[in-house]
């Protein structure tokens, strides 16, 4: 069956979507192709109304492991769950498409995106969300796009579009930015620390360059898009409560329930003043007071938000009584935990996260089952959200899908200050328990996480502070909001967390819930979130300035060398025999290689003694070379002599004497110390001794004749029949 396809340019490589052919019975379906990437995108919404009292839009990212020709590593052999990379892509189409679906639309509604085909260069999730972007445009789901997707890197100076794999391995920048026509709705970034103004020229550059695929859509949607359904908007009477409401709340000193610095207290006032007003206002027993309950409760949230918002646009009051460019009180403990390797509280107002840093070897690095080329990550960070932390009760369970995208970004703030595996041989892994939540506790994870890493000894580049920003604005008229907390981003209109060193910045999250927002916006709303990241790295410095000289005394030691990749089967030893010896002595070994060994303990001593032991292994002897040696073993011949660790040499029984000897029991035993002399050493390795005192007093013993090659054997022909 032959489907409707459009084109366009992307980056230099076409961009193709088709409809028509796949997944027919879907409101809405598309086939996206870019490169040898291939996706399936649907959208799909039910028919009847959700009882929720919010949009129920869910996005999957299915990644299909033959779509790059692998069998999954999972014991059944099939996909599970999604991984982390798969959650993290739908959660980058999600926040692109969600503020765009009208206001009171309650139809359950599902985005999924299938990954066919992988060719390893062109990465799906920028491809999704263009994806998810034409197949709603086609259908009859309610929604105001399209939007489209772009990835920026910038290479030696120059921004490019959508950079291949590869091209991302030398890319300062890692930045993904969705918008509309007119303006960018969502930017996620991770950075190796650079200026605000460059990232605001690459946010530019992308939406500029993506506008030819959001003409392609439009011209999609007027070709073959569907009429979209109506749906039954959220009831009016709310709204039309709310006038009446808010001069009773005004009366009720609803500025001064507003207005209370602690989040426990300024909730129950306000829950007292709601639940008066509508007591005041249903009659007990009426047989619609459910109705009107729901409505009225609806409506004191609206006059809440109201007048929260024209308290910070008009006298610049916040709820807890800053002005918008206040961050609140810090406060910093570092090492509480006296066994983590490295740990810090790190505590802003009524958000506090505690970081844990634990150091580990290569074993313990995570390894990734999914369609990227990758195979392992030296670096983890996990960010917990229990309910404790913001006073609820709740089931507990599997991370959210919040936490991973909260702990991503940590994670990507703090990567760009870390040494590289060569400088500091360790597995990082750092943990954010969140303890106390009142907005931005992921960016308390990052504040809390550098602090444990450098409690813990390790070397970073910079210290890195993180916080997050807020907008509320109303036409022309807004005002930027420095360390939102929890009450102001859900009533306000951008949640805009900024991470970076006193330098610049190393990760970047925006979320717009109105129509977007312009550059100069933009660019402000940085350069008031720099003002503030470095007044919270000041606070860090009073506290801890740099990493410990020293790591931890709980901290795991590692030892590194460098062999000749050659004698790596003499540190193994047969069957593994010699390693697992060397790990008996209370260390664990790896070896690469190229010779390359990492030798891993909880004490120094124990480090060194094995360290010493493999030294003593790999030596490579020399002729000429003396030894004070001991006798191993002896044979009709001659005595087997240690030299040092691993290594034994033949004394001759021609070479002990001047004088003739019958049996080499007459001169040596096993366990007599002597002083011995390496004269040759043959093809094979084996080491031919005298003992010095004899050298040219005796014939020299004739060296041993090379392993002659003797060539493949001959054909004898078939093997004679066996008799019965």
């Amino acid at each position: 069956m032959i489907g409707k396809t459009y084109t366009t340019m992307l980056g230099g490589r076409e961009l193709s979507i088709e409809t028509g052919r796949l997944a027919k019975l879907v409101s809405g379906s598309v086939t996206l192709r870019y490169g040898d990437t291939l996706l399936l995108v649907t959208a799909q919404a039910r028919d009847d109304k959700s009882t929720l009292d919010f949009l129920p839009l869910t996005v999957e990212f299915e990644e299909r492991h033959y779509a790059v020709g692998k069998i999954p590593g999972s014991f059944q052999r099939r996909e599970g769950r999604p991984g982390e990379k798969a959650i993290l892509s739908a959660r980058i189409t999600d926040r692109q498409i969600r503020p765009l679906f009208p206001k009171g639309y309650r139809h359950e509604t599902q985005v999924i995106i299938t990954v066919l085909s992988a060719d390893g260069q062109n990465a799906p999730d920028v491809l999704g969300p263009i994806g998810a972007s034409a197949a709603l445009s086609v259908s009859d789901i309610p929604w105001a796009g399209p939007t489209a997707c772009v990835r920026v890197g910038q290479i030696d100076g120059q921004y490019v579009l959508n950079p291949t794999t590869e091209q991302l391995t030398r890319s300062v920048m890692d930045l993904v930015v969705a918008g509309t026509r007119d303006a960018v709705m969502m930017v996620e970034a991770g950075a190796q620390t650079v200026d605000e103004e460059t990232l605001v020229g690459a946010i530019e550059f992308a939406h500029a360059e993506m506008q030819g695929v959001i003409s392609l859509i439009e011209t999609m949607r007027a070709e073959i898009g569907h009429e979209k359904f109506n749906f039954l908007a959220e009831s009016d009477l709310s709204t039309d409560l709310v006038p009446e409401l808010a001069e009773a709340a005004r009366v009720g000193d609803l500025r001064g329930a507003l207005l209370t610095v602690k989040k426990k207290e300024r909730s129950a006032n306000l829950k007292a003043l709601r639940d008066r007003l509508i007591a005041e206002r249903v009659p007990e027993g009426a047989e619609d007071a459910a109705e009107q309950t729901v409505a009225l409760k609806a409506a004191f949230g609206k006059v809440e938000k109201q007048e929260l918002r024209r308290l910070i646009l008009e006298d610049d009051l916040r709820a807890d009584g800053r002005n918008s460019k206040t961050v609140r009180p810090i406060w910093i403990e570092t090492r509480p935990l006296p066994r983590a390797h490295g740990s810090a509280i790190f505590t802003r107002g009524e958000t506090q996260v505690l970081g844990v840093a634990t150091l580990g070897t290569e074993r313990d690095e995570i390894l990734i089952d999914d369609l990227s080329a990758e195979n392992g990550d030296k670096f983890l960070l996990h960010y917990n959200f229990p309910p404790y932390s913001t006073g609820e009760v709740k089931r507990m369970g599997g991370q959210s899908r919040r936490e991973i995208g909260h702990g991503n970004l940590a994670k990507r703030a703090i990567r760009a200050v870390l040494p590289s595996f060569e400088e500091f041989p360790y597995v990082i892994r750092v943990v954010g328990e969140v303890l106390e939540s009142n907005g931005s506790s992921s960016m308390a994870t990052v504040c809390a996480g550098t602090l444990s890493l450098m409690d813990a000894g390790v070397p970073l580049k910079a210290p890195v502070a993180g916080v997050a920003m807020g907008l509320v604005m109303e036409g022309e008229r807004y005002r930027i909001l420095t360390d939102i907390l929890g009450l102001e981003d859900a009533l306000g209109d951008m949640d805009f967390k900024v991470c970076g060193t006193a330098e610049g910045v190393t990760a970047l999250q925006m979320d717009i819930k109105v129509g977007g927002i312009t550059p100069a916006v933009m660019r402000e709303a940085l350069a008031q979130a720099r003002e503030a990241r470095l007044h919270i790295l000041g606070k860090m410095a009073e506290v801890l300035a740099a990493p410990r000289a020293e790591l931890s005394p709980t901290a795991p030691r590692i030892v590194s060398m460098k062999i000749n990749p050659e004698l790596i089967g003499k540190v193994i030893g047969p069957g593994g025999k010699q390693v697992r010896e060397l790990e008996a002595m209370g260390a664990q070994v790896t070896i690469e290689e190229d010779g390359t060994i990492r030798i891993f303990s909880a004490s120094g001593e124990a480090a060194e003694a094995v360290r010493n032991r493999i030294s003593g292994l790999t030596r490579e002897a020399k002729v000429g070379e003396e030894f004070d040696g001991t006798v191993v073993k002896t044979a009709p011949f001659g005595a087997f002599v240690n030299l040092y660790a691993g290594q034994d040499g033949m004394l001759h029984i021609s070479q002990m004497s001047e004088e003739r000897i019958n049996a080499v029991e007459d001169v040596l035993n096993v366990g007599d110390k002597l002083r011995v002399k390496i004269i040759n050493i043959d093809d094979r390795g084996k080491i031919d001794l005298i003992r010095p005192e004899l050298e040219g007093k005796i014939a020299p013993r004739a060296p041993r004749e090379p392993r002659s090659d003797r060539g493949p054997r001959p054909d004898r022909g078939p093997r004679p029949p066996r008799s019965e």
